[in-house]
């Protein structure tokens, strides 16, 4: 013993620890690459390990019977089965598909899965219940039912503080929660697993036997809750902490949380990627050498831990938001002691006493209502994505601020570095024109040099679908610096063009729209009803737009009875290049094109209507003559888009086709075109 206490208290041992951990996982998740072992997918047999039934389909994991016991992501369009966890299963479709995020510096859903251990997903039109589920999943099951027994609200925040569940909770308070800075009180912590092994310390103080008790109701409870980073680093924690103290090893807590991250690494080398992971290890490990720090009266102490989770967590915060919210600190200090003191305490009061339902409502009033408050007054900065030799930059100021205890003046170089990061992006002189992938709909932007003009022409928009692909675009103009839209051009009123507006004036600055020269469809209508609401600037009927000196040039001015031969139809020449954009322009209106203008030599074809037969006819490309052509379609569509017709038509041009090449970005630099892409 004397000679483990030795090695567990040398530096040296952390030392080579980390650099062990770095070489492991390099190798593990980085050099040695991974795919699916199955063969058959005919059917597939395994337990269901987890689900999720927010939408309109369950989708659920499978750990699928194979020597490696291989996780399978099934989606089934049916909600009759809401009881599947734990159970042995047979499923009968066929393999699914996985794709990259075509928009850049979004989600990557398809890294996410693999980063999961998870290389396919599985269509299915048929279950089979081979077994049932095991005790510990006929427990967890038990909670879920109990849980559902509640009414909507009190379900929703049972199922997110007892069970990790986050599917019942609406999208918009998820983004209020978000934007105030408060979302990650809503994972399952090290707070709410401390206020739990407090809890059980006292009712289990006259057992010698408690520590044993407690880490076994605690690895349940990892169970429960999927087993999330931030609760396995809290409990494992706590179990290697209780073995210091019991073997007087005398480690301290920094040394403990090497330790933690070195069994979790070990068993999950993927877990590094996890974002929660991430926030979880710096943020505790900041607050540990910091702990002599932390003084004061319980609200100056509150006051200091926000400060400083939110300084070590900054860049992070910034590169998968691309936004701060100012306030956030002052809001963690009032929301911190009430979420674990009063929120969470009566969660598990109501949980096991559905008397006190009656309580918890009032709670969750004063939460969601008090956020909506704050929300409105919220102090929202735009940071564009930051490089990691700033990212190393900034961490290598805060510790050489820490280590030699520099005053407080010090700090102002963390700023000089985000303002740095934010106004570089305004010393950028090209010009950008991006074709965004938004599946079977058509969305583009036009931005000018040093970020001076951001002119969206169309957002998209998903029939039947809650998710919003605007929600990409946005996170991917805050990534690179863009705060607002200046213009919004609507080519016309199919929700397919137009559907996502709604959402983008909702959650974005656009400072006017607009229209056609049409009469106002419903659609257009009600769009307008929620700009007047904004005091949003709306028009129609004009002929063009200045840009930077460049002018977009309006050139559809006949009046259709058909909607899409009444799209606007976009030119605008910028240096050499010529950029024209069809909306859904059909033939007859092409014809009238070629008459009216001098439209040769186009540089960039924005296709008519998704490469329909109703448009891009072969007179009206052979005079155009485009050198690139965009198609912008959604993969598999049920329209047979784009005809092969039309393909023919183009093939004299370089073709883009968002479903096979995604989004595609065209930067003019100096008189230089250079073209990239983010293929599915």
């Amino acid at each position: 013993m004397p000679k483990l206490k030795t090695i567990l208290q040398s530096k040296y041992l952390y030392i080579t620890i980390i650099f062990f951990l770095i070489l492991y996982v390099v190798i593990l998740t980085k050099i040695i690459k991974y795919d699916i072992k199955i063969k058959n997918f005919d059917y597939l047999e395994g337990i269901v390990i987890d689900i999720d039934n927010k939408n309109d389909k369950i989708s659920f994991i499978i750990t699928a019977n194979t020597n490696s016991k291989e996780k399978v992501l099934c989606n089934y369009y049916n909600k009759d089965y809401n009881d599947l966890l734990g159970k042995k299963v047979r499923v009968y479709g066929e393999k699914g598909n996985l794709y990259n995020n075509t928009i850049p510096n979004t989600f990557n859903y398809k890294k996410y899965l693999y980063n999961n251990k998870i290389y396919v997903t599985y269509n299915v039109n048929k279950i089979e219940i081979i077994n049932k589920e095991n005790i510990f999943y006929k427990i967890k099951n038990n909670f879920i039912k109990h849980i559902k027994t509640y009414d909507e609200k009190i379900k929703t925040y049972l199922a997110i503080f007892i069970m990790g569940d986050k599917n019942y909770l609406s999208d918009d308070l998820y983004n209020i929660y978000k934007v105030n800075g408060i979302w990650h009180l809503f994972a399952i912590s090290g707070m709410h697993i401390n206020l739990i092994i407090l809890s059980l310390n006292k009712l289990l103080k006259k057992l010698k036997s408690k520590n044993i008790i407690i880490s076994l109701i605690l690895i349940y409870f990892a169970f429960l809750t999927g087993f999330s980073a931030s609760v396995l680093r809290t409990i494992l924690f706590y179990i290697i902490k209780n073995l210091n103290n019991y073997f007087n090893l005398n480690i301290n807590n920094t040394q403990i949380l090497i330790i933690t991250i070195f069994i979790i690494l070990l068993f999950k080398p993927f877990m590094i990627y996890n974002i929660c992971f991430i926030y979880s290890f710096v943020i505790t490990f900041a607050l540990i050498i910091n702990s002599k720090n932390i003084k004061g009266n319980y609200l100056i102490q509150i006051l200091k831990i926000s400060c400083i989770s939110f300084l070590v967590s900054l860049p992070i915060t910034i590169n998968n938001n691309y936004e701060i919210n100012i306030f956030s600190i002052f809001l963690n200090g009032i929301y911190v002691p009430f979420i674990s003191f009063i929120f969470f305490p009566i969660i598990i009061l109501t949980f096991m006493f559905s008397k006190l339902s009656f309580i918890l409502n009032i709670l969750i009033r004063i939460l969601e209502l008090s956020n909506q408050l704050f929300y409105k007054f919220k102090f929202v900065v735009i940071i564009p994505k930051i490089s990691i030799f700033l990212i190393l930059l900034y961490y290598l100021i805060l510790i050489i601020i820490y280590k030699y205890k520099l005053k407080k003046r010090y700090y102002l170089l963390i700023i000089i570095i985000l303002l740095l990061n934010k106004f570089v992006n305004k010393l950028d002189s090209n010009y950008y024109v991006i074709y965004f992938d938004v599946s079977q709909g058509d969305s583009s932007v036009i931005i000018s040099p040093y970020r001076n003009k951001v002119i969206m022409i169309d957002t998209g928009g998903l029939y039947n679908s809650d998710y919003h692909i605007s929600s990409n675009i946005i996170l991917f103009l805050k990534s690179i610096g863009c705060h607002k839209i200046n213009t919004l051009i609507i080519s016309h009123g199919d929700y397919d063009h137009m559907g996502e507006s709604f959402y983008l004036v909702n959650n974005y600055q656009v400072d006017n729209v607009i229209f056609n020269n049409n009469t106002y469809n419903n659609l257009e209508l009600e769009l307008i009803n929620k700009l007047k609401q904004k005091n949003i600037v709306y028009t129609k009927n004009i002929s063009k737009l200045n840009i930077n000196n460049n002018i977009i040039y309006f050139l559809n001015k006949n009046i259709y009875e058909n909607e899409n031969d009444s799209s606007n139809i976009v030119y605008f020449k910028i240096r050499d290049y010529k950029f024209l954009f069809m909306g859904d322009a059909g033939i007859n209106v092409e014809q009238d094109l070629i008459m009216k203008y001098n439209l040769n030599n186009i540089t960039v074809l924005k296709v008519g209507h998704h490469g329909s037969k109703t448009s891009s006819s072969k007179n009206f490309i052979t005079a155009i003559k485009p050198i690139y052509s965009i198609i912008s379609v959604g993969r598999n569509n049920l329209y047979g888009h784009p005809n092969e017709e039309v393909l023919d038509n183009l093939k004299e041009s370089h073709i883009y086709r968002t479903d096979i090449n995604g989004s595609a970005i065209f930067k003019i630099r100096k008189n230089k075109l250079e073209i990239k892409t983010f293929p599915v």
